[in-house]
Formats: C-alpha cells, sequence, structure tokens
C-alpha cells in the first residue's frame, strides 16, 4: 500500500517510507545539504525517500514570522534539489491556485492540516493528477478522515495518503493517539505519521511555536510498532536558527542514528507478522 510517486522505488525490505526536509525554504543552500544527508542515508538503509520543504508558509502565530524567500524562487529550488538528488519533493499548497502552481514543480501536494475540509482545495489538488498527501486536523478523529478519503476518489483520484500529526489537546499541546493508523489506513490508502508536528506545542503567547524535541523517537518508534506506511519528519543542521518550526525539528546529525533504530524495529515486526 503505496503512494504512485515517480524516482520511488519501493523494495521488497519491508521499510516505511520517509518524508523529511526543513520546514521552509529558507534560503538556496540548505535544502540541497538537508537532502544530500538523508539521500546518503536513506541509500544505505534502504528507505524510500521523499524530499519536503514548504515553498512558502502561510500559517504563522506572527505576522512578524518569516513565511518564504519568494514563491518562484523557492520552487526553483526545490526543483532543482529534486533533479540533483533524484528524488520526488514534497510541498504544502493553501488555495486552488496554488495546487496548479506548485504541480509544476512538485511531485506530491500536501494539504496542511487546518485545510483537510476545504473541499475545493481537495479537488484542485486531485485534479493536477499529482499524488496529495493529506494531513488530518488537530480538531478531527481519525473515523473522520473517511470522509476526506471519499472527497479525493469523487474528485479522481485514488493517489493520495492521510497523516497523522497529533490531536489538540488543551490550549497549546497535541497528544497521538496511535489507534488513528489503523483506523485511516481501513481506507485503503497509505498512512503517514508526521513524528516532528505532532510534538509542536502551539498557540504560545510569545507568538513562537514551542514543541518537545526531546520526543521524538519516542513518537516515531510507536509510530513503526504500530504499522505505519511512512515517517515524516522535518529536520535542520541546527534547529536554534531555522526560520521555522526550529522548536520541534530534529537535528540533522542525528537523524541516521534514529532511522537505524526504527528500520530494526520494522524488521522485528515484519518477523512477527
Amino acid at each position: 500500500m503505496y503512494p504512485k510517486i515517480k524516482n520511488i522505488n519501493y523494495t521488497e525490505t519491508g521499510n516505511f517510507f520517509l518524508i523529511a526536509g526543513p520546514c521552509v525554504v529558507e534560503d538556496h543552500e540548505n535544502p540541497f545539504v538537508v537532502c544530500q544527508r538523508l539521500k546518503e542515508i536513506t541509500d544505505r538503509l534502504q528507505i524510500p525517500f521523499l524530499f519536503k520543504a514548504s515553498y512558502r508558509k502561510a500559517n504563522r502565530t506572527s505576522v512578524n514570522s518569516f513565511t518564504g524567500i519568494g514563491d518562484l524562487e523557492a520552487l526553483r529550488v526545490l526543483r532543482e534539489v529534486g533533479e540533483k538528488y533524484g528524488v520526488p519533493i514534497v510541498t504544502d499548497i493553501h488555495t486552488n491556485e496554488e495546487a496548479r502552481l506548485a504541480a509544476d514543480y512538485a511531485d506530491v501536494l500536501q494539504i496542511p492540516a487546518f485545510l483537510c475540509r476545504q473541499t475545493e482545495l481537495l479537488k484542485a489538488a486531485a485534479e493536477t493528477g499529482r499524488c496529495v498527501n493529506v494531513k488530518k486536523g488537530q480538531f478531527l478523529s481519525p473515523e473522520a478522515m473517511e470522509q476526506v478519503a471519499g472527497k479525493m476518489r469523487a474528485f479522481g483520484s485514488n493517489n493520495f495518503m492521510l497523516t497523522e500529526r497529533g490531536t489538540t489537546f488543551g490550549y497549546q499541546d497535541l497528544v497521538v493517539d496511535f489507534r488513528g493508523v489503523p483506523t485511516m489506513q481501513k481506507n485503503s490508502v497509505p498512512v503517514v505519521v508526521d513524528i516532528t508536528h505532532s510534538l509542536q506545542q502551539p498557540n504560545q503567547g510569545c507568538g513562537v511555536t514551542g514543541g518537545r524535541p526531546d520526543m521524538i523517537e519516542t513518537i516515531a518508534r510507536a509510530a513503526i510498532a504500530v504499522g505505519a506506511d511512512g515517517i515524516f519528519m522535518e529536520t535542520h543542521p541546527d534547529p536554534a536558527r531555522a526560520k521555522s518550526d526550529g522548536a520541534n525539528m530534529l537535528r540533522l546529525d542525528i537523524a541516521e542514528g534514529l532511522l537505524e533504530h526504527l528500520v530494526a524495529i520494522r524488521q522485528t515486526i515484519n518477523k512477527l507478522n
């Protein structure tokens, strides 16, 4: 049960696939640095890899937060990264017009969690013919994503995935209900667990989203143990200097160790099954 995406060769190792990269294209160098390192790791571990970065950040806590280097400029950077390293590109969209624009540069269009119920946006994404990754809203139950899957199929797309990214818990925290993975898999689509956004602590009074990066491996191990098809994570060489979501991103230099552990867990699970 895998999405159909160019350049992805799903091996017979039984591995999960990985969607990873920095939160946003914040300059011309960082995406290349991150993608090169992740490609080296995933090639060695035989993990199918998709590179993710937003070309523009529309959902920011503060009006002063960084939103991007310019739409077309960032999209061109993403296309260059994909071509250089031979990996599919994942990026967020927020409007119908963005769906059509981003489809010329990216292989997977991602629907942010807050927009997962926007029918016209889902329709626009489906009609591009690209694979679509729909993140479950923090305000929705896993069961409610059946309606999202129904919309995608009604618009002619069977090439989509659903992503768990935590559920609102109080005003400034999220929790992950891992029952949601098998529940959403009942829609016969791949289910991804976003192991970094699930650890956000949103709506902080200071205007900057907080996070619990110390819990990334805990969430990731649980996701693999319950059978997630894919893992989503944001990573950066220096999260403290990242221009978006630095509080919950994984340091790039420890990504290899984490992925090694997750592959070992998946191999153990496969033997038990």
